[in-house]
Formats: C-alpha cells, sequence, structure tokens
C-alpha cells in the first residue's frame, strides 16, 4: 500500500529573527537545521517510545552494533561512533543486555569487552529499522529526488566545512583568554 503526499505549498515560514538582514542569513539557515533536526528527532523518538517502548539512544546503538556484525564493538568505539561518552554506553550496555538484545564477548585482550546484537537483537533491531526507514521517508515526503540529492550534496558539503574550520575562526581564542 503505498500512500500519497500532497506536495506542501512553496511559502516562507516565519521569521524568529524578526526581518534581520541578509548579513543574518547563516544564522537563519542554522536555526532552520536545529529545528528540522529537533522536529526529526522528537518525532523519531515518540514513534520508538510508542511503537516499540525504547528511546532513540537504545536504538542507535543497536544500530552500530548492527553495522560492526559479529566482531562487535568495543565499548570506546561505539561511544565514538554515537558520539556520547563512554559512561553513556555503558548505561545504555546494561539495559540492552538486560532485555537480552546485546551481549558482551572478551576481546583479543581479555582486558576489553566487545559488544554485539545477540539473535533476539538482530530480529528486534531488524523490525525497529524497518519501521523506522519507513517514518524517516514520510517525514521527507515532500522532497522531490532531485530536491533531496541536492539537499544531501549541500549538507555533505556543509559537513565538510565544519570539519575544517578551526577555532580561530570561531573566536575560540578569544574565549580562552
Amino acid at each position: 500500500m503505498t500512500s500519497v503526499v500532497a506536495p506542501l505549498p512553496d511559502r516562507p515560514l516565519p521569521d524568529r529573527l524578526g526581518g534581520a538582514p541578509d548579513g543574518k542569513r547563516s544564522l537563519r539557515l542554522w536555526l532552520r537545521l536545529l529545528t528540522c533536526t529537533t522536529s526529526i528527532e522528537q518525532r523519531v523518538s515518540q514513534r520508538l517510545r510508542n511503537e516499540f517502548d525504547t528511546t532513540l539512544p537504545r536504538f542507535d546503538m543497536l544500530s552500530a552494533l548492527h553495522r560492526a556484525g559479529d566482531t562487535g564493538l568495543t565499548m570506546g568505539e561505539t561511544a565514538g561512533m554515537l558520539m556520547v561518552s563512554n559512561g553513556n554506553v555503558t548505561g545504555l550496555a546494561t539495559r540492552l543486555k538486560a532485555g537480552g538484545l546485546v551481549e558482551a564477548v572478551a576481546g583479543a585482550d581479555r582486558r576489553i569487552q566487545r559488544l554485539r546484537l545477540t539473535p533476539a537483537g538482530q530480529t528486534r533491531f531488524a523490525t525497529m529499522a524497518r519501521a523506522h526507514e519507513r517514518w524517516i521517508e514520510a517525514l521527507f515526503a515532500d522532497l522531490t529526488t532531485p530536491e533531496a540529492d541536492e539537499l544531501t550534496r549541500l549538507l555533505e558539503r556543509t559537513k565538510r566545512s565544519l570539519h575544517a574550520t578551526t577555532p580561530e575562526e570561531l573566536g575560540q581564542e578569544e574565549l580562552n583568554r
């Protein structure tokens, strides 16, 4: 069953900067990105809670472990992938182990445990991932394929720019004085 979404009209969104001049274009862009990201995250989080009784951080951890396969990930690798602290990963891992979705296995260095999905975790994640994909597709349904491709290209370019920006360019040297 394919749902058809009527395109939204191209009308200006409210200007929360009070008609600031074009010099504020970057600020406007950042606020639009933040608004969209926050809205998508809230909607996905709510769906995960309602339909799977789980949280977005747990889903993200299951996703990272799914991508790692049978090799799994160390706590540090998981933290790096999720961009959170080791402490956050420890708490998530504890809850997911208690739910039978994740298991710890000894690594080559016995002092380091690796985490991987259990068979139940693989099944559960596959079900959640299919639903998650449908939700994301619905949220972006108003974009045509060329528009989505262009937005992806522009966001990739933005990401490269972010990685290339130095602390000096951000005025960090003034903050550190």
